[in-house]
């Protein structure tokens, strides 16, 4: 039997006599096909775990999914399609903030939606067998879009996202670098050079950014396959702010846009599709209302309600009153 030696793990010290790392997944109870693995700063594919020798000192991630149905159909096929998968559903749930995954699912299934955006996060090895989102949503149901909230660097973003790819298999992913905690406002910079480097790897990004028409042309360019202009601060509920940018957005846009953060309640959700958005991600405003799955459901007949607006063509908007009525031949 091989000698004890000492490895990181997820960041803790951990003494282990396992000789590579399909031994260390098995001591730890872990199933290989549910994790992605990081060694010294690698990705370790599933197909060379056994291959992998584990020396004294090593560093190792072990990573999952975590949080963050019965589908409606449309009156008609009204779908959207985003590098070259098609959805009927134009919202996008994110699973964090739930207080739990049951209410999550619930929430998910009175959405109608067909994505959902979940982060990449250490596996609890300690307790290796406690409940996982992929025990609630099947990802063989839901798109999975995995994202890189809580990244402020491109390179953070860029390395969340290869062990997404490794975890699951899904190269569509949602890519956000932040420039600061407090208002959680994109980094346009090192987002632009994350989306070049995803792309350049067979990644397809779609990219939370700035309200910005020009920023969203140069994510385009660098090989976006989707623009996510944001409506509002993350988490504030405040609702599309400049809805000017939004069209210009829209109207100048080759790729699908998506309303992504500051929605708060349904009808945010209706501006947004009456702009001619493709879509709408949230994730507080249903997580943190008071009925989390009626307001999902709400939030679903509002995105609904805005694209039918949208499609029919708005009147006009006028100075002055026009009557209904004509006033010729009163009596």
């Amino acid at each position: 039997m091989a000698s004890p030696i000492t490895v990181t793990v997820n960041g803790e010290a951990r003494r282990t006599a396992a000789g590579d790392l399909a031994a260390l997944l098995g001591e730890l109870g872990l199933d290989a096909a549910r994790v992605a693995v990081e060694h010294n700063g690698a990705i370790a594919p599933r197909s060379a775990l056994a291959s992998r020798t584990l020396e004294d000192g090593d560093v190792v991630e072990i990573v999952h999914f975590v949080g963050g149905g019965d589908h409606a159909s449309p009156a008609d096929e009204d779908s959207w399609s985003v590098a070259g998968r098609t959805f009927r559903s134009r919202l996008i749930v994110g699973t964090g903030k739930y207080k739990d995954f049951e209410t999550n699912a619930a929430a998910v299934a009175a959405s109608g939606a067909q994505i959902v955006t979940v982060a990449v996060r250490r596996v609890n090895i300690s307790d290796p067998a406690q409940p996982r989102l992929t025990d609630f949503l099947d990802p063989s149901v839901y798109t999975y879009l995995p994202n890189t909230a809580g990244c402020f660097t491109a390179d953070e973003a860029v390395r969340t996202l290869r062990l997404a790819r490794e975890a699951g298999g899904w190269d569509l992913v949602k890519l956000e670098v932040l420039g600061e905690a407090r208002t959680l406002y994109p980094d346009m910079r090192e987002t632009l050079r994350a989306t070049e480097t995803l792309a350049r790897e067979g990644f397809l990004p779609m990219v939370y950014c700035a309200d910005d028409p020009i920023a969203a042309r140069q994510l385009e360019e660098a090989g976006a396959v989707a623009i996510m202009p944001l409506g509002a601060p993350i988490g504030s509920g405040l609702g599309i702010q400049n809805r000017v940018t939004i069209r210009l957005i829209v109207e100048g846009a080759k790729v699908p846009v998506l309303v992504d953060a500051g929605v708060g309640t349904a009808s945010d959700a209706a501006v947004a599709m009456e702009l001619g958005c493709d879509g709408v991600l949230m994730n507080t405003a249903i997580a943190e209302a008071r009925e989390p799955v009626r307001m999902a459901r709400a939030m679903r007949l509002a995105v609904e309600a805005g694209r039918e607006a949208y499609r029919a063509g708005r009147m006009a908007q006028r100075r002055y009153a026009d009557p209904s009525s004509p006033l010729a031949g009163l009596i």
